[in-house]
């Protein structure tokens, strides 16, 4: 038997299908992508190459491009020892320790192509060497400047959402709401958001997914310059009527957030999602002012409460 009344639309579920959750697993993270193992790929595979260094941290980036800077030039001096150090002009060291080393500096050198002239190759095959790292130097730099300059050209939106959503008296009857804002100082205009509940189902004995999309107080806004705390209103024709927390929880209901809108700053349409669960739905609690006005009267907004809330009584 149906637990919620539901609007059967072939085109609901967003791509994640009727297959149902277990252990109330999310269909897709709070970062916006789909909690979706893949497994049967091949280790080595170029296809995602050039998405996963795009689109990882800043930290990481950084990180894998220290890494490979110095693990290139430590192979090409394992390779310029092996030829014999005497190769090298003005590698005056006297320990094989003191010799690596020397080979380490030329190697980053080389490859940088900045060649200070303290030590030079000599010797056709230490020449070889050497200019085949720079060749490949010019080529990596240019790769990396590339991905340095598309991951900062890359249209994106900063968008912050309140941790939990709540369910809060909202003219006269109550309203699930969560809350967001743009965390650049950009301009984001016609923003619009799409709110689907996915839950499970048992129609004659078999588990599947439904998907319901909620019906919003208001939709679309013509610019972001403020906070958006986004409402379904809780009325007679909404799934979630009369519904406990008891019962989404047995439905392991999950909220998934969509927002479109277009970057003044890129003049480009950007995306980002989220999504929330039933046990981040928190029941007589509403949303803190966040706004308040300086000296001078100009409207402040604290983004630091973007998620901040409070109780409420039960007669409230």
């Amino acid at each position: 038997m149906a637990l919620f009344k539901r609007k059967s639309q072939l085109d609901d579920d967003l791509g994640f299908g009727t297959r149902p959750v277990s252990a109330n697993q999310r269909l897709m993270n709070s970062n916006g992508t789909s909690n979706v193992k893949r497994i049967g790929l091949p280790f080595f595979r170029t296809s995602d190459t050039y998405n996963w260094l795009i689109s990882m941290t800043w930290k990481k980036f950084l990180l894998v491009i220290l890494l490979a800077y110095i693990v290139v030039n430590i192979l090409f001096a394992f390779l310029y020892v092996t030829i014999g150090i005497e190769h090298l002009k003005g590698a005056d060291g006297l320990t094989q320790r003191d010799h690596f080393f020397d080979a380490f500096f030329f190697s980053a050198q080389t490859i940088s192509t900045v060649g200070y002239g303290h030590i030079s190759p000599d010797g056709f095959l230490t020449s070889i060497v050497a200019a085949f790292e720079s060749m490949l130097g010019l080529l990596a730099f240019a790769l990396a400047t590339g991905l340095l300059y598309g991951r900062f050209s890359r249209p994106n939106a900063k968008i912050i959402y309140s941790e939990h959503m709540v369910i809060a008296p909202y003219k006269g009857i109550k309203g699930l709401m969560f809350r967001m804002a743009n965390l650049r100082n950009n301009q984001l205009i016609e923003v619009e958001v799409q709110v689907v509940m996915s839950y499970n189902e048992t129609i004659d004995g078999k588990k599947t997914r439904r998907f319901y999309p909620l019906e919003l107080e208001r939709s679309k806004i013509g610019l972001l310059t403020m906070s958006w705390t986004v409402v379904h209103p809780i009325d007679e024709n909404s799934p979630i009527y009369d519904k406990t927390a008891a019962d989404l929880a047995e439905a392991e209901v999950e909220l998934l957030i969509m927002v479109k809108a277009f970057d003044d700053t890129f003049s480009q349409t950007v995306h980002t999602r989220t999504s929330y669960r039933d046990e981040d739905i928190l029941h007589q609690a509403r949303f803190t002012n966040i706004f308040s006005n300086d000296s001078n009267g100009q409207t402040v907004m604290d983004m630091s409460k973007i998620g901040h809330i409070e109780k409420l009584e039960a007669s409230e």
